[in-house]
């Protein structure tokens, strides 16, 4: 039970800044895909990669129990997955983190958006037997495999001459530093008002 109002509690701080920054109003997103407002890719990448930073420093330190990292599976399904879920970002103005912290804002189309998403779901449950056939979710890059190799953990790496934490660690500050030096805009055409 504590485990479940902890995770409720931190949902709900996400969700809190998320809509803080504005990922909950899909015009903001768009203007983000479109490069007329850059605030939340910087917002991202600066969230991104202090939690890169913090957890690789706290893996180098000591400070975090490598077992609780977990390296997901790497295969065709999931490009096709990602691109796809590009699209319907684009498209909608939501990636589902956003669009389930926005219907808790009241937002009907977020609404529509999070049905929407179930209702995919509900089609790739009943059609996973025919996509697992196809070969796509066939493990490809030793499945779930780092860059580099992480101490202690038993995962195969990519490049096992490269420590895993100092390569987070780098990611994150090249992260950070990105989001900073990066302009509000990159392109010069007229801004798009968000939606309200």
């Amino acid at each position: 039970m504590q485990q479940i109002l902890f995770a409720l509690v931190i949902g709900g701080l996400f969700g809190a800044a998320l809509d803080r920054i504005g990922a909950t109003n899909p015009g903001y997103i768009i203007k983000m895909l479109n490069l007329t407002d850059l605030h939340l890719m910087k917002t991202i990448l600066a969230g991104i990669g202090i939690a890169s930073i913090l957890l690789f420093g706290g893996l180098i330190f000591g400070l975090v129990d490598v077992g609780h990292m977990s390296v997901k599976n790497a295969y065709v399904g999931v490009f096709l997955g990602g691109l796809m879920l590009g699209v319907g970002f684009a498209v909608a103005g939501y990636c589902p983190g956003t669009g389930l912290t926005a219907a808790a804002t009241g937002r009907t189309d977020a609404v529509v958006f999070v049905l929407g998403g179930l209702m995919g779901a509900a089609a790739y449950m009943g059609s996973y037997a025919a996509v697992k056939s196809t070969g796509v979710l066939e493990h490809i890059f030793g499945g779930n495999t780092t860059l580099g190799t992480v101490t202690g953990s038993s995962y195969p790496a990519l490049m096992p001459g490269l420590s895993g934490e100092i390569l987070g660690l780098i990611m994150g500050l090249a992260m950070v530093a990105i989001a900073f030096v990066l302009p509000q805009r990159l392109t010069g055409g007229r801004a798009i008002e968000p939606a309200e």
